[in-house]
C-alpha cells in the first residue's frame, strides 16, 4: 500500500535561508532549479519579491501590493540547477541582512496547452501538483483556461501582471464565488466576476470580469493536492492556546494561512526559520513588515499535521474560519510504510 506520492519532498519544495552581501551572489542548497521563487526579508521591512521562469528572470511582482510587474536587472537574473542568482538591489540581498526563500519546482521548461477556450503557457509538474500559467485577457467571462494539473486544483494565486489590480485567489474551501486578495486582510468578496460560478476540473478554470480583461496580462499559480506532500484545506478555531489541530498526512515545511470570517493577514510559518516548536516566526504575505516574533499566533509542526498553540484571533479565534495550504518536509508514511517521527 501506498502512503504517499512523493517521498522526498524537497525535491519540489523547498525553503532557503540566506543573508545579503549587497553584490551578486548565487544562493544553492535549493536541491533543484526552481520556477517559482517568492523572496521576503526577515530583518527590515521591503515588500516581498516574487519571480517565476514563465515570466522571466528580473521580472517583479510584490504580494504584497497591488502594482504591475516591474523589471530589475539587480533582483533575481538567474535559475540555477541547485538555486538563483541575485544582484544587488536591496530588496533581495541588502548586505548583512537576513531573507527566506520559498521556492517551488515546475518543468523547468514552458508548453502551449489548448484544454480551454483562451490558450496559455505553462510549467507544469503533475506529481508535485503545482502549475504556473500565463494567459492574454479577452474580456469574455467565462471562458477557460488550461491549467495542465491533471487533477483538481484546489487553491490558486492570480495575478494580472499587465496593471495595477489586486492579487485574486481561489481556494475551494470557500467556493469558486468568492476570491480573497493576497494583497489585502480582508475576507473577500462574494462574485460570479471572480470565477464566473464554475467550479475548476483537472484541465480547466473558468474566468470572471476580474481574471480576464481584455487588456489583462494575467500569471497564475495553481496547486493540486498530493498525498504525503501537500494539503489545502480549512479548520474552525478554538480560541485556546491548546488549539484546534489540522491533519495533513506529513509533517509540515511550510504553512500559509488566512481567517476568511473576519479581516486579517495571509500568515506564512516554515521549518527553516524554526527548526523546532514551537513555531512563531511568521511573516505576512500582505504585509512588506519585517518578520515577527510574537508568541501570539504560534503553532507545532507535528509528525501528521500543525496545531494551533495562541488563541489569537487571526490564527485560532473561536469559532473562526481559517483557510491553508501546507507543504511536507516528510510525509507521515512513506511509500514503502515507514513512519516519521515527530520533530
Amino acid at each position: 500500500m501506498a502512503y504517499t506520492d512523493i517521498d522526498k519532498p524537497s525535491d519540489y519544495f523547498n525553503t532557503k535561508l540566506y543573508t545579503g552581501t549587497g553584490a551578486t551572489q548565487s544562493i544553492t542548497g535549493v536541491g533543484f532549479q526552481p520556477d517559482f521563487t517568492w523572496i521576503k526579508s526577515r530583518s527590515d521591512a521591503l515588500s516581498h519579491a516574487l519571480f517565476d521562469a514563465v515570466r522571466g528572470t528580473t521580472k517583479v511582482l510584490n504580494s504584497n501590493l497591488n502594482g504591475a510587474e516591474y523589471t530589475n536587472t539587480d533582483t533575481l537574473t538567474a535559475f540555477g540547477t541547485d538555486g538563483f542568482t541575485v544582484g544587488s538591489n536591496t530588496g533581495v540581498n541588502a548586505n548583512g541582512q537576513t531573507r527566506v526563500a520559498w521556492n517551488w519546482l515546475a518543468s523547468n521548461t514552458t508548453a502551449s496547452n489548448t484544454d480551454g477556450d483562451i490558450s496559455s503557457t505553462v510549467s507544469v509538474n503533475q506529481t508535485s501538483g503545482f502549475s504556473i500559467v500565463r494567459w492574454d485577457g479577452n474580456g469574455t467571462a467565462g471562458n477557460t483556461v488550461g491549467h495542465g494539473l491533471g487533477s483538481e486544483m484546489k487553491f490558486m494565486i492570480l495575478k494580472d501582471k499587465a496593471q495595477a489590480t489586486s492579487w485574486i485567489t481561489y481556494h475551494h474551501s470557500i467556493g469558486n464565488q468568492r476570491g480573497i486578495n493576497l494583497n489585502e486582510t480582508g475576507v473577500g468578496i462574494t462574485s460570479n466576476d471572480y470565477w464566473n460560478s464554475t467550479s475548476p476540473t483537472s484541465s480547466v478554470f473558468s474566468t470572471g470580469v476580474y481574471s480576464n480583461e481584455s487588456a489583462g496580462e494575467y500569471i497564475c499559480y495553481c496547486f493540486a493536492e498530493k498525498k504525503g506532500f501537500s494539503k489545502i484545506g480549512s479548520y474552525t478555531g478554538n480560541g485556546s492556546t491548546d488549539g484546534t489541530f489540522i491533519y495533513t498526512g506529513f509533517s509540515p515545511s511550510f504553512v500559509i494561512r488566512k481567517r476568511t470570517d473576519s479581516a486579517d493577514s495571509w500568515q506564512m510559518h516554515d521549518n527553516k526559520r524554526d527548526t523546532f516548536n514551537v513555531t512563531y516566526h511568521r511573516l505576512l504575505a500582505d504585509d512588506s513588515g519585517s518578520e515577527y516574533t510574537s508568541t501570539s499566533n504560534q503553532l507545532d509542526f507535528l509528525s501528521n499535521g500543525f496545531k494551533c498553540r495562541a488563541s489569537n484571533g487571526g490564527a485560532n479565534g473561536s469559532g473562526g474560519s481559517y483557510i491553508y495550504m501546507a507543504f511536507a518536509e516528510n510525509p507521515f508514511v512513506t511509500s514503502t510504510g515507514i513512519p516519521t517521527v515527530a520533530r
